[in-house]
């Protein structure tokens, strides 16, 4: 696709609707990626032993990659130079690798076979699920390595007053891309009652993955030339730390903006983590099958299968809802300010949370979860929009990973304090031992709250 250069600001271009769908196509296929991750990760693990608190410490891979990569990923794309560009080197390795890693990963316990055969030696009782907790690393490795550069290449490209409109249209793909994903498996079994293995999941999600990043990198083009940083004081050379010190003084509302974040990303990763899980163990009744035998696993299959629907549907309407309303959101902002629409937003994020607490009736959860779909979209766009206010040119790629730290240092709270407090929460039922998977929920919508109050302290630059 040819882009109109002839609307450029000192080599930032202002593009057309079709072109800024065409930018985000690799993020469309990227949410395949995480679609599995989050829905079927948990089903894979605990039937190769994960107990809740086991569960939630290998979803550590995601926080602590998003931690450490997207800043150093960040970074590096900021000062690489190719005749392919700054960012695109990171999309495609990132898109490779994690193709390779969703493939692998409900693979995990045959190929734990083959590698003790090949060396001889005993299968470990944890063997499957140390491959499955690697390949969790990886994927969240690389999609992160591809996320964060992928940010910012709009700050890189599109004039600032379309820095809203085109995180719109981000949070746009991210809901297709989600709804596509977790929707096939469910509507397979609607339309042709055919249930969709998990292995052949990830294998759409490892093709959609790589096939949407390799278009991006193909057909959007980057700015060519070296990129002049603002002169520093000094001659020394600054560490990631200085970077970071930097950005968190450059203005009290950048603080204040990633306190957001902080208090949005426990929320929202209470609902990620542990859905998929408390739509088997209590709305369908499934006790824990940590330790359970092959024969009463068998006999709870089918009843994990729906629930595992179940999540997948949900997670479609959430992201349905989100694409639907990621361009209005984006409309909305510009025309009363991203404040006042993402605090309406999270409010009813919070409002569905705590309402999915109170009951275990499918319509109602699909319906709260679509409620939550809104406040899910403004998350995916407008804090972003809120920070590029602040991003001084050059360095975009390491400000988009150091404001990741804000997205992942949540998850880490969420995967070990509570999914520990989960843990300790246990209920005995007539059909077995199980747990109040719905106190997550409790916590989310707290915590979300908390992130309404942070963000209506913030001042944005046309109120200041």
């Amino acid at each position: 696709m040819t882009e109109n250069a002839s609307n450029s600001n000192n080599g930032l271009r202002k593009l057309s609707s079709l072109q800024l769908l065409n930018f985000c196509l690799g993020f469309f296929g990227l949410q395949f990626a995480w679609q599995m991750r989050i829905i079927l990760s948990g089903p894979v693990t605990e039937g190769l032993g994960a107990s809740p608190f086991l569960f939630g410490l290998i979803w550590l891979a995601g926080p602590v990659t998003g931690m450490v990569v997207q800043p150093v990923i960040g970074a590096l794309s900021d000062n690489t130079q190719t005749k392919f560009g700054r960012r695109r080197p990171y999309l495609m390795l990132g898109a490779i690798l994690a193709a390779i890693a969703l493939w692998a990963f409900p693979n995990s316990e045959g190929i734990a076979n083959i590698l003790a055969a090949k060396m001889h030696v005993p299968v470990p009782v944890f063997g499957g699920l140390i491959v499955a907790a690697i390949m969790i690393w990886v994927i969240d490795a690389c999609v992160n390595a591809a996320q964060g550069p992928y940010r910012a290449l709009i700050p890189d490209n599109i004039v600032p007053e379309q820095h809203a409109i085109a995180n719109s249209y981000l949070s746009f793909a991210i809901g297709l891309g989600s709804v596509i994903a977790a929707g096939t498996a469910p509507f397979l079994k609607w339309a042709f009652n055919y249930q969709m293995s998990v292995e052949a999941q990830f294998i759409m999600a490892a093709l959609a993955f790589s096939l949407g990043m390799t278009w991006t990198c193909i057909t959007f083009k980057e700015k060519t030339e070296e990129v002049k940083k603002e002169p520093e004081e000094n001659t020394k050379k600054r560490t990631f730390m200085d970077d970071f010190k930097t950005f968190l003084h450059s203005s009290p509302e950048v603080f204040k903006i990633c306190m957001m974040q902080f208090f949005t990303w426990v929320g929202v990763m209470c609902m990620f983590i542990f859905f998929t899980q408390f739509a088997i163990h209590t709305v369908f009744s499934v006790p824990d099958l940590t330790t359970a035998s092959d024969i009463v696993k068998e006999s709870y299959a089918m009843s994990t299968a729906k629930a595992t629907n179940f999540s997948s549907v949900c997670f479609a309407v959430l992201n349905l809802v989100c694409f639907f309303v990621s361009i209005p959101i984006g409309i909305l902002s510009t025309k009363y300010g991203n404040k006042k629409v993402h605090i309406i937003s999270l409010l009813i994020m919070s409002i569905s949370y705590l309402l999915m607490t109170m009951t275990t009736n499918v319509k109602l959860i699909m319906i709260l979860m679509g409620a939550a779909g809104i406040g899910w979209s403004s998350i995916l766009s407008l804090p972003f929009a809120m920070l590029s206010e602040y991003i001084k040119k050059g360095s975009e790629g390491a400000v988009m990973g150091i404001f990741n730290i804000f997205i992942a240092g949540p998850q880490i709270l969420v995967c070990t304090v509570v999914a520990w407090f989960i843990s300790k929460c246990a209920i005995k039922t007539p059909l077995g031992l199980n747990y109040h998977w719905e106190y997550s929920f409790l916590i989310g919508a707290i915590v979300l709250f908390c992130a309404v109050v942070m963000t209506y302290l913030i001042k944005e630059k046309q109120e200041a």
